[in-house]
């Protein structure tokens, strides 16, 4: 996920246009066959053009929403007639991954989709990429100079803080005294410190909610159990918990059933179909989840295809695509979920 939330180029609304609309247009094809998450909608509706081979380099999927975004781009490419889709193994070695970026830039393909492991470590392999002729899509993770890539296309963890935290101030604003806990993930990646700005920030505007206790989980299943436990131990009387991450999510709610817990409502984070089911259940304490949605890999792939064919993108007056794409982090709860069931990631 996001180490940063950017506040570069072109921003829509509270955050951003939906990058699925916006690129609805921008580029065009016939599709070939069915796909996940956003690969349900429509690629575009005109006709095939010049063809693009896209080079796309992502870290190890090891953990639901990576798994999910490398599902997204190979489905979205794969919608495409004149696209061909050169990806590469994920890793989380920053060396191998600068490696696997190369033989790519050897490889000369047309355009090149970059989620770094580490946005800092890899600036200088998509400046190369960059100063080869080769554009690049960056994808979440921004690289540490603006020369690295022609385009960043991201989620928002500020706005997933600030969205999870108008949405339980909302649901509590007319009880007097309400109490929150927070379930955050790694403390030492920038990602958490800005959902948890967000959280708060939103907070501000409730004067009756107080946030009572905060526990850093580590984006696991195993460590969302294990904090959730002691947060369950320590807070005895709260009304509501946000869950930054919806895999840690499962973790927590393993916790919340073994102390029998049934007396506040939970909001979660990313996205996740277990997390959705739950939502249509309606049958425990998860109430909705605040998206960081993978659906962004499927946008890259499309802005990659609109670069390659030198395109713009469709509702927008400019010959070319924005320099920046923030993803808007929608709430989930029982009255949409049916709309977002297909992007949940496993």
């Amino acid at each position: 996920m996001s180490p940063i939330t950017s506040r570069r180029g072109l921003l829509f609304g509270t955050a951003a246009v939906s990058a699925g609309a916006l690129l609805t247009a921008c580029t065009s094809n016939e599709a070939k066959d069915d796909g996940p998450a956003a690969n349900e909608r429509p690629a575009s509706g005109d006709t095939p053009g010049k063809h693009v081979t896209i080079g796309f380099a992502g870290p190890q999927a090891d953990h639901g929403w990576l798994n999910a975004i490398n599902d997204n781009a190979e489905s979205r490419a794969k919608k495409y007639a004149d696209v061909t889709l050169e990806i590469t193994e994920g890793s989380n070695d920053t060396a191998q991954q600068i490696g696997q970026i190369e033989t790519l830039i050897n490889k000369k393909v047309d355009v090149l989709v970059v989620l770094p492991a580490d946005g800092k470590a890899l600036t200088q392999v998509g400046l190369k990429a960059m100063r080869a002729g080769i554009p690049v899509v960056n994808l979440d993770r921004v690289f540490d100079s603006a020369q690295a890539y022609r385009c960043w296309i991201g989620g928002d963890n500020y706005g997933m803080g600030l969205n999870a935290g108008h949405y339980i101030g909302e649901k509590l604003k007319d009880q007097p005294d309400a109490r929150v806990i927070e379930l955050a993930g790694l403390d030492n990646l920038e990602l958490t410190k800005q959902r948890t700005q967000g959280f708060d920030d939103a907070l501000k505007n409730y004067p009756n909610i107080t946030k009572v206790a905060r526990q850093a989980a580590e984006f696991t299943v195993e460590s969302g159990q294990a904090k959730m436990a002691q947060l369950l131990q320590a807070q005895p009387r709260f009304d509501a918990l946000w869950n930054h991450d919806d895999d840690q999510g499962v973790g927590a709610l393993r916790a919340i059933e073994q102390a029998g817990r049934d007396d506040f409502l939970m909001v979660g984070g990313a996205g996740a179909l277990s997390a959705f089911q739950a939502i249509e259940r309606d049958d425990g304490v998860l109430k909705a989840t605040v998206l960081y949605p993978p659906t962004m890999a499927a946008s890259a792939i499309d802005l990659a295809r609109a670069l390659g064919q030198g395109k713009g993108v469709g509702g927008l007056a400019e010959f070319e695509i924005p320099a920046s794409l923030t993803l808007y982090s929608a709430v989930v709860d029982k009255t949409n979920v049916d709309r977002y069931m297909p992007t949940g990631f496993r």
